[in-house]
């Protein structure tokens, strides 16, 4: 499995609409053959950021969507980014 996790920095008066904008991006990738998750939410404690979080059954899954992700207009506003990819080999529940 492979997460993707991180956060985008936007300018705050930008932040709903660049969200909104995500909206489709969110509705394809988890349309999408080997997605297991996928979500871009805005942070409850910082008004110029946007969280990432991804799920994906593989790496060739991932590819495979990569290039249908957000497009110009959400990158422009994009101020700042720390996204990674991680491996993950196994998974349990909490506790």
């Amino acid at each position: 499995m492979i997460i993707v996790a991180g956060h985008l920095i936007v300018d705050p008066a930008d932040r709903g609409a660049f969200l909104a904008g995500c909206e489709e991006v969110v509705r394809r990738a988890r349309a999408t053959e080997g997605c297991l998750d996928f979500s871009i939410a805005a942070d409850v404690v910082q008004d110029d950021r946007g969280d990432v979080f991804e799920r994906w059954v593989s790496q060739a899954a991932l590819r495979a969507f990569r290039g249908s992700g957000l497009g110009p207009e959400q990158t422009a506003v994009i101020r700042a980014a720390s996204v990674l990819e991680h491996d993950v080999w196994g998974e349990r529940p909490p506790g």
